[in-house]
């Protein structure tokens, strides 16, 4: 590691090969905290290259404990956090729109980075049990639509730097690795990031798997489309830049999307906009996620046609009941 260090100070980069490898070790609790903090520190002085994220991600996708769908065809429908805009929970609550459609959704999540509630806080909140048991998978999958996945569950590996990541109380690369690293390894993926260059990244990695994806970065920093600007839209085939206009949408205020200052309100939120009772801007922000999303199924359809879809599921009760089955136990 101490030479690795030494290389990376000096500016150079690691190759696709040499990020695997460090990555492996880590895992195996080689490096004490110290080391750790500084190859995290690295990549918050530079920006990482395809080639490390992409070392980074064949380690973790290595290590993890896969999910066997039965050859379902899934999507994931996650963001990386890290904006800070404490929003509330619009991947998951687009994950059950979606669902409630009738796709199955494959959303790999963990606890909060940039809100007081992420999508594991809020979903343990309103009493959904995690599971990393194969046929508890499927049985969910065939009740809902949809599963979970706990990234804990599914990546011991991330075990290793946890403490670290805790003690430097800001986001690291792992951030970004958490939606490329879905341990049921979807053919689809409706992903939302931080920041330009990663969206990028992300889509030269997915573009070498050749499946259908979506990636968003919203102009005004947002890691989801949040009606508040216009954002960017990346795809296997071309990259678009999207106004809120050209989906049927008026412009949302970013206070309408605030999140709650505990996980309690965020779970009333959540239910909220799933019975019914949300506001305007709030549904929204999931008609227009969710329908983009559904769009990775139907990519000869039209935006509208989606959005349609994804408005008839959560004004219909369909997302509310795919819920409701999910959290059954």
């Amino acid at each position: 590691m101490k030479k690795i260090l030494q290389e990376l100070f000096e500016q150079k980069k690691l190759n696709r090969s040499e990020a695997r490898d460090i990555l492996l070790e880590i895992s195996e609790g080689k490096f004490n905290d110290a080391l750790l903090a500084s190859f995290l520190t690295v990549f918050k002085m530079r920006p990482i290259t395809k080639d490390e994220l992409h070392g980074f991600r064949d380690a973790l996708l290595q290590l993890c404990r896969p999910v066997d769908l039965n050859g379902r065809d899934s999507i994931d429908i996650v963001g990386t956090g890290g904006d800070n805009k404490n929003t509330f929970n619009i991947s998951t609550l687009t994950c059950f729109a979606v669902a409630g459609a009738g796709y199955t959704v494959t959303k790999h999540g963990n606890y909060g980075v940039s809100s007081v509630s992420g999508s594991s806080n809020v979903l343990e909140h309103l009493g959904y049990k995690f599971t990393n048991e194969q046929d508890e998978i499927n049985r969910r999958l065939d009740r809902c639509n949809m599963i979970f996945l706990h990234a804990p569950l599914f990546h011991p590996a991330m075990k290793a730097v946890g403490p670290v990541r805790k003690a430097l109380g800001m986001k690291t690369f792992f951030n970004m690795l958490g939606p490329l690293v879905n341990p049921a390894r979807p053919k689809r993926h409706f992903l939302g990031v931080f920041e330009m260059n990663l969206s990028r990244l992300y889509q030269y990695i997915l573009q070498e798997e050749g499946n259908p994806f979506a990636v968003i970065f919203n102009l005004d920093g947002y890691d989801e489309i949040s009606l508040t600007d216009q954002f960017s839209f990346r795809t296997n085939k071309k990259d678009q830049l999207i106004d809120p206009a050209d989906l049927g949408f008026a412009y949302v205020n970013p206070g309408d999307l605030h999140g709650g200052d505990t996980i309690p309100e965020a779970a009333k939120i959540f239910m909220d906009i799933l019975e019914g009772k949300g506001s305007q801007a709030q549904r929204d922000v999931i008609y227009a996620n969710a329908g983009l999303a559904i769009h990775r199924f139907h990519p000869e359809r039209s935006f509208q046609e989606c959005i349609a879809e994804a408005r008839e599921s959560l004004d219909s009760g369909s997302a509310l009941q795919c819920f409701k089955r999910a959290i059954e136990n």
